[in-house]
Formats: structure tokens, C-alpha cells, sequence
């Protein structure tokens, strides 16, 4: 398949014009047109109807349109691979989800740069699955995920463990409650498809509970914006106990026992199955998973 045709139908697409597509291209119209007719030909299928309104994608341009992205990224990772591989200073691409990359997982990252000056290191912080995503497009090599995906693709090795934890502020929250009590509470639970709400929903299900059973007032994206919530009395949210360590020594937030629910899970370093290491990924890897070091 001619990578060049692909990046041609995949700006189109982006532009919704041929006209703007090519002007991004720096091709004429009618070359852009050819390439994208050669594309259909070669690949047997329509990918695209034309209208005065733009350009719309048939079903199996959706599909094209989908591989075009991932191919495309990985051609992009390919040559920032090789440039860095000639360059004098190495570089570690790394993806962390929230609850570690937002607060452990930056310390960890300076102490190994004080070990390893030469080396230039690149943080995206984001939750577990899009963490996940990252790593099949080859935009980072390195994950540090909340839960194991069990992905034929994705090898995975255990950092530390954890457990998430019921809390609400230190005025007016009680101690501990009940299965029924859980399901009265003003709840704040981060986003679907995060690595937190995913070990909240596999602990719920095996008490017979579904999110839906739950009294949820609001979904955040940010653990930090979920603390603030609970400190000003909002409402009650599950937290990995990592991340609230320095409130629970101030008193700040209250945990609250739930009769027979406990929330364990585990941090791992994910990355592709087929991916070999660079000298220096090797070494943050086996760093993080020290055991006599682990996270800050």
C-alpha cells in the first residue's frame, strides 16, 4: 500500500475538502484526486463520496480511515525512532495514568534523571486505557497502568499494590457503613474507561452492586479535582490510598469502612509484546520496579 496515498486520503478526510487537502499536501486538485482514485483501486473499494458539502466516508473508509491513523503514527514514531537513535542524547517516552502520574510517579522520574543525566525524558499523563491506546500506536513505549488488560498485544509487570479507598471529609463523614448505606452516599467516581473505575465496577459486581445501583452526583477526569470535591463536603468518592497519603496524615479526609468490600489492585508497567528495549528504557523499567525502590 503506497503510505503517501493513505496520508493523502487521511488529510482529506481531516480537511473535509479536496481543495484544502491539497493545499495542506502542497498538490494540485487533480493530483489529489488521482492519488485517492489509485488508493480505491488498489484497495477494491469506494472510501469516499464527494458532494458539494465536503467529502464523507463510506463504511469502508471508516475502516481504511481508522488502520490510516494508527499506520500513520507509527510511520511518524519510525523516523522520531530513528532521529533519536542518532542523536547524542537518549530518550524515554512514557505514559502514565493519573493516579501515579500526577503524584509518585514524578518523583521517581527525578531521581533517575539524577542517576542518568544524558537522559532526556517525555511524561503524558492520561487515564489507563487511553495509556493503553498510546502504546498499540507506538506514541510511547513505556505505560504505567492501574490495571492488568490482559491483552494478547500488551505484557505487563507488577510495580506495587494498592487499594482504593471510601472517603469523604474529616467534619461530618462516619467511619464505616453499610453494603445498603453505599448505595444512598453522594458518590464522585472518575471516568468510564479509567483504571479506578474499572477495580470499582470488578468490586461492586462481585457484591452483587452496579454502578447504576449507586447514588453518582458527577463523573471528574482528575483525582485532584475529585480531593477537592470531597474537602469542601461535595460528596464521598473511592481513591487509591497512594494518592491521599498527606491528607490522611493531616486529618483532612475521613475513610470510611464499607462492610466487606475491599478494593485491592496492583500498578504495572505495560508495553508491547513484541517491542525490545532500548539500554535506557531497560533500565527505568527495572528501576521502577525495584522493589527496594518502586515510587517516590
Amino acid at each position: 500500500m503506497n503510505l503517501q496515498y493513505l496520508k493523502s486520503f487521511y488529510i482529506t478526510v481531516k480537511c473535509n475538502s479536496i481543495s484544502k487537502a491539497a493545499k495542506s499536501l502542497h498538490l494540485t486538485q487533480p493530483g489529489l484526486s488521482m492519488q485517492l482514485q489509485n488508493l480505491e483501486k488498489e484497495l477494491g473499494v469506494n472510501l469516499l463520496n464527494r458532494s458539494n458539502k465536503g467529502v464523507e466516508l463510506t463504511e469502508e473508509g471508516k475502516v481504511v480511515f481508522d488502520y490510516a491513523n494508527t499506520l500513520l503514527s507509527i510511520q511518524g514514531n519510525i523516523e522520531r525512532d530513528l532521529k533519536n537513535l542518532q542523536q547524542d542524547q537518549p530518550q524515554l517516552m512514557i505514559g502514565s495514568c493519573k493516579s501515579v502520574g500526577e503524584y509518585a510517579l514524578p518523583c521517581s522520574i527525578y531521581t533517575f534523571k539524577q542517576l542518568h543525566k544524558e537522559v532526556d525524558i517525555h511524561m503524558e499523563v492520561n487515564n489507563s486505557t487511553k495509556v493503553i491506546e498510546k502504546l498499540r500506536k507506538h506514541t510511547i513505549n513505556i505505560g504505567i497502568i492501574q490495571y492488568d488488560p490482559k491483552a494478547n498485544d500488551i505484557l505487563t509487570q507488577t510495580i506495587v499494590s494498592d487499594e482504593l479507598l471510601l472517603v469523604g471529609n474529616c467534619y461530618d463523614s462516619p467511619k464505616q457503613i453499610s453494603i445498603k448505606e453505599l448505595k444512598e452516599i453522594p458518590l464522585i467516581l472518575r471516568e468510564k474507561n479509567s483504571g479506578t473505575r474499572y477495580s470499582i465496577e470488578k468490586a461492586l459486581q462481585e457484591k452483587g452492586i452496579r454502578i447504576e445501583d449507586l447514588n453518582v452526583i458527577y463523573d471528574l477526569n482528575s483525582p485532584e479535582a475529585i480531593k477537592s470535591s470531597i474537602l469542601s463536603g461535595k460528596g464521598f468518592s473511592f481513591l487509591p490510598k497512594l494518592i491521599i497519603q498527606q491528607e490522611l496524615k493531616k486529618h483532612c479526609i475521613q475513610p470510611v469502612t464499607v462492610d466487606n468490600l475491599t478494593i485491592p489492585f496492583d500498578y504495572f508497567v505495560a508495553y508491547r509484546k513484541n517491542y525490545t528495549f532500548t539500554k535506557y528504557e531497560k533500565m527505568f523499567v527495572d528501576f521502577i520496579i525495584s522493589s527496594k525502590r518502586g515510587f517516590c
